[in-house]
């Protein structure tokens, strides 16, 4: 997420302890007799995921690196768990734009209307980190927990839900990103992607940081480029309460640009938005080795899912397009 929050940070001191995990939350798939909607997920769930993505063992998981290369395999296992079938011939989508190997990771599941399924609502997070850094207290891995395995976490269980109960009549890409942290480059190469094979993009949902809750605020989490599109007001009245708000100093420091969304807004000119829970007062690890999955607030994260399913749900299955665009 450096190029999302390079401008905010200066010198934050931090003394957080590593953690290690070796078992991967997609070694067991979900039991297809569950019912229960509400909750979806858990705090434990959750922190078994998160402990594992931001693990010591995937050594900050560089672009390019075997430690990335690590969560690329968890996150394959996932989708192949929970049942999305493989946006391309394989998950992998080799970066064009980028001297090592490295994959973006891109599943789908299918529309169930036989016209709305032609539609494509892309979900997404970056899951590569910025790996070994200056040594602090004994330790020179940023796990990058919050940023960005939160995101990625959230997106798996998004896919775990839709993978499982196929209630979405449109069609729906989950994309996790690489290389964000090198400048947005395996959205942008995605994006560049689906456009020149005239993907029909309903809309572009990203999710960054959101391990942590905000403080002193009327809503639970905000969208960057608020007033672009009606997106908020769409995912208010799905969520029936006051789920997405404004940051006044997302617009002030034009975080729109400044993840991955960006390269799809450009590319098709859609609504394509990030949303966040890291509100510049809850935070203070950003690009540092504190950023650990024990600093994160997994009830936080798993109450985030649960919310933001109808909203997916709403707009997954909307009979028009609701989401457009402000003039």
């Amino acid at each position: 997420m450096k190029t999302f929050l390079c401008v905010l940070f200066s010198a934050l001191a931090m003394n957080c302890a590593s953690t290690q995990v070796a078992q991967s939350a997609a070694a067991s798939p979900l039991n297809l007799t569950e019912i229960s909607e509400s909750p979806f997920t858990d705090a434990a769930r959750i922190g078994e995921m998160m402990n594992y993505l931001a693990s010591n063992d995937m050594k900050g998981r560089d672009t390019g690196s075997e430690g990335i290369e690590m969560a690329a395999k968890y996150i394959e296992n996932y989708f192949r768990s929970y049942q999305l079938k493989p946006y391309f011939e394989t998950y992998r989508d080799t970066l064009s734009n980028f001297n090592k190997p490295a994959y973006n990771i891109v599943g789908v599941v299918e529309g169930n209307d036989p016209e709305l399924k032609k539609e494509y609502i892309l979900i997404g997070a970056h899951y590569d980190h910025i790996g070994i850094v200056k040594m602090e207290n004994g330790d020179a891995i940023a796990n990058g927990a919050n940023d960005n395995a939160s995101g990625t976490t959230t997106v798996l269980e998004f896919a775990r839900y839709f993978g499982t109960r196929k209630t979405n009549k449109r069609t729906l890409i989950f994309a996790l990103f690489s290389a964000e942290e090198k400048g947005l480059l395996g959205a942008k190469h995605l994006a560049k992607k689906l456009k020149e094979a005239n993907l029909n993009l309903y809309a572009m949902l990203n999710f960054e940081m959101t391990g942590v809750p905000m403080k002193d605020k009327d809503y639970f989490m905000y969208i960057t480029g608020y007033n672009m599109s009606n997106l908020a007001e769409v995912s208010n009245g799905y969520a029936k309460e006051n789920l997405v708000g404004f940051l006044p100093t997302a617009k002030e420091y034009n975080l729109f640009q400044r993840s991955d969304n960006y390269a799809f807004h450009l590319e098709f000119g859609f609504p394509a938005h990030t949303f966040c829970t890291f509100d510049f007062t809850n935070f203070d690890h950003y690009h540092k080795v504190g950023d650990e999955a024990d600093v994160m607030d997994f009830e936080h994260m798993a109450t985030l899912v649960n919310k933001t399913i109808p909203v997916l749900k709403g707009i997954a299955n909307a009979p028009i397009q609701e989401i457009k665009l402000n003039e």
